[in-house]
């Protein structure tokens, strides 16, 4: 026990500090995107990110069109088509798009998810024409022949193999919405299954271009070097003759029903060299007043080494080999996850009460000061790192666009970031988890 001597001496020596040593950090002031918006005749919203410091633009279209949306017994149908979109159009050859991009020093991807299908490519400035008109060529104009459509579907079939069957524990995390979600299409996983997908049709292809790849069901956004009045005239040239349809867009209108009671369901794998156990509530929507205190939670808990699930199962108790928790919001609703896959022979209901307790703690107990300003300063840092570049920046506006229907809410959500407090966060963890009913996942491997 310190004396009585030694406690004065710290006390004097904490007195002795500047003021900004014991005040908290000043909130960081963030520019705003220096973000242009506007709508062609068609629909297509068109937003422009300009930056002279660059040599390089980032093209992007993001489509309102996910998992989600995946036709009746087609689950996995909106990113097959993902890979569909590379395969040529009327006036493009089936490798025309990757010419256009990887040959001028450049590169293009896409991504699927539950709300969403994107496409990005980031080129040399001076290549900005071309590349809006390859974008406004498939849009408008993409053609799909047997050949490609059945090479293509081997190749998502062998990434369901490689992503969910041969990983030991991708059976787990591939059940995770189908357990989680009650009623809402977000039950099918993105990914798809190897039946649904043997199941489609060249006619379904067509029929899903031409229901949801329309420019009033688009977002094109470009960030980099460029001239503003120069890149309208581009857009107004290859984008504005593309045709709106005039039949409505088919819109998910499910509602999630509210979880009343625990349940508990067990999940097998072949070859699962250890138990794990998965926990799932109910989460918000993405544009949730809570969204942000829920990240700051998940990274509290898991984001890195040093978090707390980590330190206490992994580390000190030794009882997981890993383990985390994610808050996965989207448009419509959301998950809340937290799992652990044992480090040795403990049951799958020890690691359950691990992630519990910690869980707990974190909602009951003081969190430090430092604590929670190092995980805000990780998230921030993180958003902000991500914004250095032209692709960076654009993404950020797309996801605001997506998930707030408000692109400059890319802006917001580092303010609401820095303003959680400890308050909230014990606040999100007691009503969104603690409170709230949940489903238990137990996976082992499947005996013979």
């Amino acid at each position: 026990m310190p004396s009585r001597r030694e406690c004065l001496v710290a006390l004097s020596a904490l007195a002795a500090l500047p003021a900004w040593a014991a005040a908290p950090p000043a909130p960081i002031r963030v520019p705003p995107l220096p973000l242009r918006e506007r709508r062609l005749d068609n629909g297509l919203q068109v937003l422009a990110l300009p930056a002279q410091n660059t040599a390089t633009v980032s093209v992007q279209v993001w489509y309102r069109v996910g998992g989600k949306d995946d036709p009746s017994g087609r689950s996995g149908f909106a990113h097959l088509f993902e890979h569909m979109m590379f395969k040529g159009s009327r006036h493009m050859g089936p490798h025309t798009f990757d010419r256009l991009t990887e040959d001028v020093g450049g590169h293009n991807n896409a991504f699927t998810a539950e709300d969403v299908t994107a496409y990005f490519s980031s080129i040399p400035a001076n290549h900005l024409e071309r590349l809006l008109w390859a974008e406004a060529e498939r849009m408008g104009n993409l053609v799909v022949d047997q050949a490609n459509f059945d090479s293509e579907r081997a190749v998502v079939q062998e990434e369901y193999r490689q992503r969910v069957l041969a990983n030991p524990y991708g059976r787990l995390f591939n059940a995770l919405p189908q357990q989680g979600y009650i009623a809402h299409p977000y039950k099918r996983p993105v990914i798809g299954s190897i039946a649904d997908l043997n199941a489609a049709t060249l006619e379904d292809v067509r029929q899903f271009h031409a229901t949801y790849y329309r420019p009033d069901n688009a977002t094109l956004i470009v960030s980099g070097n460029f001239e503003p009045a120069q890149l309208d005239a581009w857009v107004d040239r290859y984008f504005g003759p593309v045709a709106r349809p005039e039949r409505p867009i088919p819109r998910v209108t499910v509602q999630e029903p509210r979880r009343t009671e625990n349940s508990r369901a067990e999940v097998f794998g072949p070859n699962v060299p250890l138990p794990a156990v998965a926990l799932i509530w109910q989460g918000p929507r993405a544009d949730s007043k809570d969204a942000a205190a829920l990240h700051v939670a998940s990274a509290l808990l898991s984001g890195g080494e040093s978090s707390r699930l980590n330190e206490a199962l992994v580390y000190r108790e030794q009882t997981a080999q890993s383990a985390g928790f994610s808050a996965d919001l989207n448009t419509d609703a959301g998950l809340l996850v937290a799992y652990a896959i044992a480090a040795g022979k403990g049951s799958t209901a020890q690691l359950e009460q691990a992630l519990l307790r910690e869980i707990e703690r974190l909602a009951s107990r003081r969190i430090p000061d430092a604590e929670l300003e190092k995980v805000r300063t990780q998230l921030l840092t993180g958003e902000l790192s991500g914004r250095q570049t032209p692709h960076g920046r654009a993404q950020s506006v797309g996801w605001a666009v997506i998930q707030r229907n408000d692109p400059r809410a890319a802006d917001r959500e580092l303010a609401e970031l820095q303003a959680v407090r400890a308050a909230d966060v014990q606040r999100v963890l007691k009503s969104h988890v603690l409170e709230r009913p949940r489903v238990t996942l137990d996976y082992t491997e499947k005996k013979a």
